[in-house]
């Protein structure tokens, strides 16, 4: 028998309430600590939902460091060359709310931020976020309203940071995987020059 929740009575009711300190550690500003941690992060997941609930979520990657802090409740986040979908990036014009996750390789807790977010396609400070002579062709403005740690259990049970547990690579090459199920105009052969040692040299043109 299939039973759906549909109420936030019921899910309380199901889990439980949170302990004090769960609740108490919404923070609105940013600590030293936290522009550690920024400081340290390489990587971050951006959620973002559209006018009508659409969803998305995107990987931003870059050199340690990237998300330049502008103030104690404002961060950026720089935008490199991708695939021109901004699925994310249409969202904020339409929805301003945005989630983040901020990770640190080997550490089993992150640091999330909840904010308001803009688009901005130049300021000074974009000097500050060039790497390998490039500037940011945008940013992402983020005006922080919530954040705090998140706890380490999900990277504890999944053991992501454990290589002896990674399995041998289950599934076929980005290319091939590319050719399978999207199957564009060109050939696997084609495929595979461009995801190949070029593709990461281009990463910022």
């Amino acid at each position: 028998m299939t039973v759906e929740i549909t109420s936030a009575a019921e899910l309380t009711e199901l889990l439980g309430t949170p302990a004090p300190r769960a609740v108490a550690k919404e923070r609105t500003r940013l600590h030293e600590r936290d522009r550690q941690w920024l400081a340290a992060s390489p990587f971050c997941l951006v959620a973002t939902a559209g006018a009508d609930g659409t969803c998305d979520v995107s990987p931003k990657g870059d050199p340690a460091g990237f998300a330049l802090v502008l103030d104690d409740r404002t961060i950026a986040i720089p935008e490199r060359p991708g695939n021109k979908r901004a699925d994310g990036y249409r969202n904020i014009l339409a929805n301003p709310h945005v989630g983040l996750i901020f990770f640190i390789p080997g550490r089993t807790d992150t640091l999330r931020i909840n904010g308001r977010a803009r688009l901005l396609r130049d300021a000074p400070w974009f000097d500050d976020m060039v790497v390998k002579g490039h500037r940011p062709v945008l940013a992402v403005v983020v005006e922080i309203e919530q954040i705090f740690y998140h706890c380490a259990k999900a990277f504890l049970r999944s053991q992501l940071w454990q290589p002896e547990t990674w399995p041998p690579d289950p599934l076929p090459s980005r290319a091939r995987l590319i050719k399978e199920v999207e199957a564009p105009a060109e050939t696997l052969a084609d495929l595979e020059r461009h995801y190949g040692p070029q593709y990461a040299a281009n990463l910022y043109t």
